[in-house]
């Protein structure tokens, strides 16, 4: 009998203790940080460009390279950590990152920012799917794991909130550089934390990495995100199509690798789970969605209502606070209600706070833009804290660095498609207003400024007389709400088919049996 109940203990989940919940704060600095590190520095772009005077491609890199390398390196540093320790990889990565913001604060010149913020994407690939997958390892529970992951997502939200308050109170008082500085009590706090609290995992059973798999999987995403971020600011060009294909081309031969490997770099067997592949594919949707229209929010309060980004920022909080508010409940939710009636109804109230953005127009329906920001954020909780749960937990515990990455990249792929896509859609249906409203008395390259970019229109508008200053602002105003309605109205379709697609590919998933779970028997 001692046997069999040692067995059935070893069996048996293992609440979290408060070993586990101190790791868990551990492993959410490194994701605030991120979120917030993705913001702060569009805030700094004008400060470090009039110090360091970088050319417009430069300042385009700069911008640029960091999310690159993170979409580029995500997946193999994922299978890196399963093979020589999440925690290993977490820890190398956290003191990259720290070195990195230290080259980055005190760059003297447009290329060591560049090499420095390549490098700060190349350890922040590290720290996400370490993150993830230790959290993995950490909560047993499946009500605790999913209850650990809301915490662990509300890094981003809260990260992603205070960006423009953070770092606009920074370049208040001090240079650009410090914006960087943030990075660096956080990875020291995760350096002399992380050993004491996270316990090393890894895959026992994994050969060496593949570095051919690695470098086609780094070239695959490299080269697909580089054309996707060059359609969205240029739109169809030469230089396009061959990035886009080459990344296709680069992608087929990897996954013939995998397929033909005994031991492959990343198990492709794993989209063969339909609540994985699913999951996977509905976070790519969903972020989709949201990233084109949340690149025009932002720009409609300072470009069209003339708000600085201290003060846009001021009035995303509400939504950030609502949403980690509200992403508490998820895990309680998630209890009674099957998973594929929670997210599909989550996304469904999502598709409201796009119609709520189609509605938008000048001051006094600014309510409707926060309403519909909010009422957005909530209803994709659900499918980024459960869609995270699911790819996490369908995996193989050895694998779970893998499947983290997995996520991320989804995520990484959504965000780069909905600003070159839906955001390219929108810069065409701005530069069509203008292009018919724009008045005949405007010089021929003022005009041209205009059409261009909404930037543009209002560095125009500033050269201008008064009264021709107001038709012109009448005009971007007009255009540019045209554009965010235009953006709503497809994040509405796209988040509306995503919610049928978890309604019907998800429905075999029933709810966890969580009083099993939660009181383990003794």
């Amino acid at each position: 009998m001692s046997l069999d109940h040692a067995r059935f203990e070893s069996l048996t989940p293992r609440p979290a203790g408060r070993k586990q919940w101190l790791g868990l704060a551990v492993l959410i600095l490194p994701t605030l940080l991120l979120a917030l590190d993705m913001t702060v520095l569009h805030l700094a772009a004008p400060h470090l460009s009039a110090d360091l005077q970088p050319t417009s491609s430069q300042l385009l890199w700069i911008l640029d390279i960091y999310g690159f390398m993170i979409a580029g390196f995500l997946i193999t540093m994922g299978t890196l950590g399963d093979r020589i320790g999440r925690r290993k990889l977490l820890l190398i990565g956290a003191a990259a990152f720290g070195f990195a913001s230290v080259l980055a604060a005190f760059s003297t010149s447009a290329n060591m920012l560049i090499l420095t913020r390549a490098l700060l994407g190349i350890s922040g690939a590290t720290l996400m799917p370490s993150t993830l997958s230790l959290i993995r390892g950490l909560f047993e529970v499946p009500a605790e794991r999913t209850l650990a992951i809301t915490l662990w997502m509300t890094g981003f939200l809260v990260g992603s909130a205070i960006g423009p308050l953070v770092g606009g109170a920074l370049l208040e008082f001090f240079w650009w550089g410090s914006v960087f500085l943030l990075g660096v009590p956080v990875m020291l706090v995760l350096l002399i934390a992380g050993p004491l609290l996270l316990p090393e995992s890894r895959d026992t059973q994994a050969g060496r990495l593949d570095i051919t798999s690695a470098v086609l999987c780094i070239g695959t995403f490299l080269s697909l995100v580089y054309g996707i971020k060059e359609l969205a600011r240029d739109g169809i060009s030469l230089i396009v199509c061959v990035a886009v294909v080459l990344g296709l081309v680069i992608g087929w031969l990897f996954v013939r690798r995998q397929r033909r490997l005994a031991q492959p770099m990343f198990d492709l067997e794993l989209f063969a789970n339909r609540g994985f592949s699913t999951s996977v594919g509905a976070m790519l949707l969903t972020i989709l969605a949201l990233s084109g229209s949340w690149l025009m929010v932002f720009q409609y309060l300072q470009g069209v209502l003339g708000l600085s980004a201290f003060w846009a920022g001021v009035l995303m909080v509400p939504s950030a606070v609502i949403q980690v508010m509200v992403s508490l409940l998820v895990p309680r939710l998630a209890r009674h209600v099957k998973p594929s009636h929670l997210v599909s109804s989550g996304l469904l109230l999502g598709v409201l706070g796009f119609v709520c953005l189609m509605l938008v127009n000048g001051i006094d329906t600014l309510w409707l833009l926060i309403v519909g920001t909010v009422v957005m954020g909530v209803g994709v909780m659900p499918m980024m804290i459960l869609g995270t749960d699911l790819v996490v937990s369908s995996a193989p515990a050895e694998k779970a660095g893998a499947a983290s990455a997995t996520s991320e990249t989804a995520a990484e792929l959504g965000m780069a498609l909905g600003i070159a896509v839906i955001g390219s859609i929108g810069t065409a249906v701005y530069r069509r207003h203008m292009a018919e409203s724009i008045a005949p008395a405007l010089a021929p390259d003022q005009a041209a400024v205009a059409i261009d970019t909404i930037g543009g229109a209002l560095g125009v508008i500033e050269q201008l007389p008064v009264e021709a200053a107001a038709v012109l602002l009448v005009a971007v105003q007009q255009a540019f709400s045209a554009a965010l309605h235009t953006n709503a109205i497809i994040g509405a379709l796209i988040m509306f088919a995503t919610a049928l697609l978890t309604a019907r590919f998800l429905r075999h998933l029933t709810v966890p049996a969580a009083s099993h779970a939660d009181h383990p028997p003794h």
